[in-house]
Formats: C-alpha cells, structure tokens, sequence
C-alpha cells in the first residue's frame, strides 16, 4: 500500500508532463497555421482591392444603363399614353356632336 501512495503521484506527475508538453506543440503548431492563414488572408484583401476598380467602373455603366433605359420607358410610355388620350378626345369631341 505504500508502494502504492509513493508510485501514484509520479505517474500523475509523469502523464502531467507529458500532456503539458504535447499542449505546448500543439500551441506552437497552431501559432504556425494561424501565421500561414494570415498571410494567405492579406494576399486575398490586396487581389480583392485591385479588383476593386473594376467593380466600381461595372457600377457605374450599370447605373448610366438603367438611368438610359428608364427614360426610354418612360419616353415611349408617355408617347402611348398621349395616343390613348388624343383618341379618348376625339371620341369625346365626336359624341357631343
């Protein structure tokens, strides 16, 4: 039995350390990926901020072309809308008469 109360504590000692130091490696190792991941990261943000011209430019013709479009729509519906109107009139000016 006192074979058993000394031996206890080194072996929890012992795997103690052991987990300690297999902790502290795979802190290290996470510390490496974290540095890659980061590095990987700001490569990605500079494409991104090159490329970021070009959208702005897609964002400006797309708006120039819905601002053209909605005047032509617009446009050809007030030309339809007057040609409903003169006919309206002219039926109106027939009826009375």
């Amino acid at each position: 039995m006192d074979e058993l109360y000394i031996s206890l504590p080194v072996v929890l000692y012992i795997l103690g350390i052991v987990l300690l130091i297999i902790l502290i490696v795979l802190g290290i190792r996470l510390l490496r990926m974290m540095t890659k991941i980061n590095n990987i990261i700001d490569d990605v943000d500079g494409k991104v901020k090159s490329l970021n011209g070009v959208f702005e430019i897609i964002d400006v013709a797309t708006d120039r072309l819905s601002f053209v479009t909605d005047k032509v729509v617009d446009g050809i519906s007030s030309f339809f809308m007057k040609l409903f109107k003169k006919k309206e009139r002219e039926e109106k000016v027939d009826g009375q008469r």
